[in-house]
C-alpha cells in the first residue's frame, strides 16, 4: 500500500500545486508528504517536481507520469467499489460540497441519520457558496443550485428550486413596495448581491409577461455568503433574491415580505454533481439516494 499511497500523494500535490495543501487535504504532515514524493521519485529514478522556496512545478517527467497515475488510482477505486458492493458493507471517507444554505438547512441535519445507518462511512462536508471543482478538490459529490460550469460532469436533478425577492417590512415602509423588475431599476432599489471573485456583471433573471428577462440591478451590498445577504435583508438594508426554502420561516413570521411579485425570479434546478467514476462508488450512490429523498421533499413544497 505504501507505493499506492505515494501515487495518491503525488496526484494531490500535482492537482493542488502545493506540498502543504496536499498534506492538509490528505490529513498528513508536510514531512510525510515530502517523504512520499521523494520515495516515489527514488523508485522511478526521476524528479517529478521542481522545488524552490516559493514555487513547486511538475517536471516534464512529472507531467508525463500524471495521466497514468490518475488512471491507476481510478482503476483501484473502481475495483474496491466493486468489492464493497458485493460485500454490501460500504466504508471509507466521503467528501461532499454544498452551498451554505443548502448544506446548513437541508443536508447537515440528515448526516447523523446517514452515519447511523452506515457506521463504516465518514462524511467530510464542505460548505461554500462559490463554485467548486470536484477533481482538483478531491470531492465525491457536490450539491448545487443553478447551472454547473463543467458540462463533462454527471447531474442528478433533485427539484426545481423556487426563489423570490424579499425585504424587511421596514425597508418597504421606507423605500416603497416595488411591484416589478422595472421598479427595481427605476426607483434605484438597494439590491443585495451574491457575487464571487472574478464576476464581471450582476443581473437578476426574472419572469415577465414577455418571458424571462435580465435586470441589471444595483446595490452597495455584496457578499459571497448567501446567509449574510439574508441577515442584511432582515436588518432592512435591501432586497435579496433567495430560495424559498431558505426564507420560509422569516416570511411566516413576518420578518421578511415578498416584493416585486409581478416578476418573480426564474426557478433554477437543485441537483447533485458527480463524475461517472464516483457514481460507481456505493457510498456515494447511497449518500445521493439518502439525501435526495429527504431534501427533495422540502424543496418540492415550493414548486409551482
Amino acid at each position: 500500500m505504501s507505493y499506492l499511497d505515494n501515487i495518491r500523494t503525488f496526484v494531490r500535490v500535482y492537482d493542488l500545486g502545493s506540498m502543504s495543501a496536499a498534506g492538509r487535504d490528505m490529513r498528513i504532515s508536510p514531512a510525510v508528504t515530502s517523504a512520499r514524493i521523494s520515495q516515489l521519485e527514488e523508485h522511478l529514478g526521476v524528479r517529478l517536481f521542481q522545488r524552490t522556496t516559493r514555487n513547486l512545478t511538475p517536471t516534464e517527467q512529472g507531467r508525463a507520469f500524471y495521466p497514468g497515475a490518475v488512471a491507476v488510482l481510478d482503476a483501484v477505486d473502481e475495483a474496491e467499489a466493486q468489492v464493497i458492493h458485493l460485500t454490501e458493507s460500504p466504508r471509507g471517507s466521503l467528501f461532499v460540497a454544498a452551498p451554505l444554505g443548502v448544506g446548513r438547512r437541508l443536508i447537515a441535519p440528515h448526516v447523523p441519520d446517514f452515519l447511523s445507518e452506515y457506521p463504516e462511512i465518514d462524511v467530510r462536508l464542505r460548505l461554500t457558496d462559490r463554485s467548486v471543482d470536484l477533481t482538483t478538490e478531491g470531492l465525491d459529490l457536490a450539491f448545487f443550485i443553478g447551472q454547473p460550469e463543467d458540462s463533462t460532469l454527471r447531474i442528478r436533478k433533485i427539484a426545481d428550486c423556487q426563489r423570490l425577492l424579499c425585504a424587511a417590512p421596514e425597508y418597504v415602509k421606507k423605500h416603497g413596495m416595488p411591484n416589478s423588475g422595472d421598479d427595481l431599476i427605476l426607483d434605484k432599489h438597494e439590491c443585495l448581491n451574491l457575487r464571487f471573485p472574478g464576476a464581471t456583471e450582476f443581473q437578476w433573471l426574472l419572469e415577465t409577461p414577455e418571458g424571462p428577462k435580465k435586470f441589471a440591478v444595483t446595490g452597495r451590498f455584496e457578499c459571497d455568503d448567501g446567509d449574510v445577504l439574508t441577515d442584511w435583508a432582515l436588518s432592512g438594508q435591501g432586497i435579496a433574491m433567495k430560495p424559498a426554502f431558505e426564507v420560509a420561516e422569516h416570511l411566516k413570521a413576518g420578518r421578511l415580505v415578498p416584493v416585486a411579485s409581478k416578476t418573480p425570479p426564474v426557478p433554477v434546478q437543485m441537483a447533485c454533481l458527480y463524475t461517472h467514476r464516483r457514481h460507481q462508488d456505493p457510498k456515494a450512490r447511497l449518500f445521493m439516494d439518502f439525501m435526495i429523498e429527504r431534501i427533495g421533499k422540502v424543496v418540492r413544497q415550493y414548486e409551482d
